[in-house]
């Protein structure tokens, strides 16, 4: 017999706060639209940090991840949580999924599967080859570099060729221990920005704008970047569709990140199927379109 029928996972940061900033709030809004929203559908929820050493995984028919957010900076130990908790409960998103998504070489699989992503090479622990030299096979004017296993923009860098020499260190310390990302720089991410497509069972539900701030590329909040209400376009909302479906299996939400690329094409910047921000306060039945993709898993 389960206590529960799902639990909503954050990090203990989130658990009981108390100094409360509007980021602080954000992340205590987002959890409560969901947890109110399966709460209606009948369901007895509960929402604690992943690593809580004392409660039973076994307890509860569902985790769902919400607001996990240290995950990247603890990664071999999340890594180890999941595939022990996988033996307790049923993960949503799924297991599968998840495992796929935490590491960024699932954009050259979804470039496999006809995605179009931005031109990327791959760089793999202990690589011999000096970041010069790589730079120089690509042959791209101006380049991201960013680890495969990252969030909030971490160890994120726009490199031209008169900064390469500036990061040789930082990404030799870095490629000894993890994989690496090199994408050609898409210059429309500046004026345009990026926009972040919600997508629930499939399905499209509503979408934000991200524009970084004067000066910079990152779109993150972290880095003052700033979020603005979007109508998507129906190619947009179509090519957001079509890279939820090639996911095997098919997630219960997900929010896909698209910019233009430097051909002025529809790109996948990042899918994030693990605990993106779903911007469920600025859409509040979107919360509700999340509970009934989850009610459709459950059965």
């Amino acid at each position: 017999m389960f206590n529960y029928d799902t639990v909503v996972l954050t990090d203990s940061r989130y658990v009981a706060p108390v100094n409360i900033d509007w980021y602080v709030q954000n992340v205590l809004d987002e959890d409560n639209l969901v947890i109110r929203a399966l709460e209606r559908r009948g369901l007895k929820v509960w929402r604690t940090n992943w690593d809580n050493p004392d409660f039973d995984w076994s307890a509860t028919r569902f985790v769902i991840f919400r607001s996990t957010w240290d995950y990247f900076e603890r990664f071999p130990e999340f890594s180890a949580w999941l595939d022990r908790v996988n033996t307790m409960t049923s993960m949503v998103n799924p297991y599968e999924i998840i495992k796929w998504n935490m590491d960024k070489h699932y954009l050259g699989d979804l470039e496999q599967k006809g995605i179009n992503i931005p031109p990327t090479l791959f760089i793999e622990p202990g690589d011999p080859r000096s970041l010069n030299e790589i730079i120089e096979e690509a042959r791209w004017s101006e380049i991201i570099l960013k680890p495969a296993v990252s969030g909030a923009a971490r160890h994120t860098y726009r490199l031209h060729p008169g900064s390469i020499k500036d990061h040789k260190r930082v990404f030799r310390e870095l490629i000894t221990k993890e994989s690496m990302l090199l994408q050609e720089f898409q210059h429309n991410v500046i004026e345009q920005g990026e926009v972040a497509l919600m997508v629930f069972g499939g399905k499209y539900s509503h979408a934000v704008l991200k524009k970084a701030k004067a000066g910079d590329f990152r779109v993150q909040d972290d880095f003052g970047g700033s979020v603005h209400d979007y109508k998507a376009s129906a190619v947009e909302i179509e090519f957001a569709e079509k890279v939820v479906s090639v996911c095997d299996p098919l997630p219960v939400y997900a929010r896909v990140d698209v910019i233009r690329d430097n051909k002025n094409e529809l790109c996948v910047s990042e899918l994030e199927l693990i605990e993106p921000e779903l911007w469920l306060r600025k859409y509040p039945r979107a919360a509700d379109l999340l509970a009934e993709s989850f009610m459709e898993l459950i059965g």
